[in-house]
């Protein structure tokens, strides 16, 4: 009978304190009721949980309850012997006599805050240790087979519960990124086109004007190729316009059942000539029979276009290109894959490739992977990349596919 009440009484314990760690999606707040929760049901005088810091192998402070600040000042848990037993041995480790035990570092300063007694809790996530849970008791404490199997189930819940909000705040943090990144698009937009248009006037009088003046000119000197020059930077610098126009411009795509094999058929025949004059070797693994995407073909082939472009200029001569397709039936969407044998693009600015005007090219504009990025997200799709210097780089794109009922 005594066995069946205190069963019943852990069970609405665990009840209660799961309901408390997963009603919150802030991962400070989590930790902090972890604590509070387990001191207070386990009537303890306190309890800490550390997070496991992989890179310096040190388990450090994320909450505390019921301690000083002065036990707390006390630094990271850094005993090897600590974090291997977590790792090698139990998930619960009972602590009875602190000045013996090598998990505990600081032995004096426990007996000075009047513990006597630490349980220690792993909190593993899919086999991996992610911190511990010690909880303090003022007196000696005996644990029974069935408290420390409870002890096991709630640090499970708590792996969990902060997995779980450790995700949400992350989706949280990329949803205000892309925020602040349409907005920040939005604006780059309008000003690109008050300026492009602001430009463009002059500029073609001064194109205009100059390829006058060089047909008065009869003979071959240095004035006739100081004007060549204006004529030519003055057509690239329209060009450079034009692309800041079409940039800004909110075109809507003009969707349709699509096959994407067929789009990138079209793209690759193109290049055909370019490829060859590169010595560029191309292989090809596009899966057949794809379904079809509800996209414009036409913003579609652009997007290729400007992958592969960019795939030719990173090889510079005698690489190799791959390009495969396939259905991805857990996203319901075609992936189209470009891959280069190229110079790579270092990690550290790979984050930003997409970004308007962010070149690495010396007579880059930093437009073309900025509207590729843009077309698919238009068309509900993703674009990612993939890189590494000297690596070479991929990059990958995502479109959902068509029903007839719509996307």
């Amino acid at each position: 009978m005594q066995n069946t009440v205190r069963a019943e009484a852990y069970y609405k314990v665990f009840e209660q304190i799961v309901a408390v760690v997963h009603s919150s999606t802030n991962v400070r707040e989590v930790l902090d009721i972890i604590v509070w929760k387990l001191s207070e049901i386990l009537q303890a005088k306190g309890a800490v949980l550390r997070i496991l810091n992989l890179e310096k192998n040190e388990l450090e402070l994320g909450a505390a309850y019921g301690l000083s600040e002065n036990y707390l000042s006390k630094g990271p848990v850094s005993s090897s012997k600590t974090i291997r037993d977590l790792y090698e041995k139990n998930r619960v480790f009972i602590i009875e006599d602190i000045w013996k035990d090598p998990r505990v570092q600081y032995p004096q300063e426990a007996w000075d805050e009047g513990i006597t007694t630490i349980l220690d809790l792993s909190i593993t996530l899919e086999q991996h240790l992610i911190g511990i849970i010690r909880v303090f008791f003022s007196d000696q404490r005996k644990f029974s087979p069935e408290d420390l199997d409870f002890f096991d189930a709630i640090t499970r819940q708590c792996a969990s519960a902060l997995e779980r909000a450790r995700l949400f705040e992350e989706q949280q943090i990329r949803y205000e990124q892309l925020v602040v990144q349409t907005e920040r698009l939005s604006a780059l937009g309008r000003m690109a086109a008050g300026i492009a248009h602001e430009i463009n006037n002059p500029l073609s009088g001064i194109l205009l004007f100059t390829t006058s003046v060089r047909k008065e000119i009869k003979e071959d000197g240095p004035v006739k190729q100081c004007l060549d020059i204006v004529i030519r930077e003055t057509i690239r610098c329209r060009g450079i316009i034009q692309n800041l126009l079409e940039f800004a411009r909110e075109k809507q795509p003009q969707r349709a059942p699509t096959n994407i094999n067929s789009v990138l058929e079209r793209t690759l025949g193109l290049l055909e000539n370019l490829f060859l004059v590169n010595g560029v070797k191309l292989r090809k693994n596009l899966q057949p029979e794809l379904p079809d995407c509800y996209v414009d073909g036409n913003q579609i082939q652009q997007t290729f276009l400007n992958l592969l472009l960019n795939a030719v200029e990173a090889i510079g001569q005698n690489g190799m290109i791959t390009v495969r397709t396939r259905f991805n039936p857990d996203f319901n969407c075609i992936v189209a894959e470009v891959e280069d044998t190229g110079c790579g693009i270092p990690r550290e600015i790979l984050p930003r490739i997409f970004d308007p005007f962010f070149s690495t090219k010396p007579m880059g504009t930093g437009l073309g992977l900025a509207m590729t990025y843009g077309i698919i997200k238009s068309h509900g799709g993703e674009l990612k990349a993939f890189s590494g210097h000297g690596e070479g780089t991929r990059f990958i794109v995502e479109l959902p596919i068509y029903h007839t009922d719509g996307i």
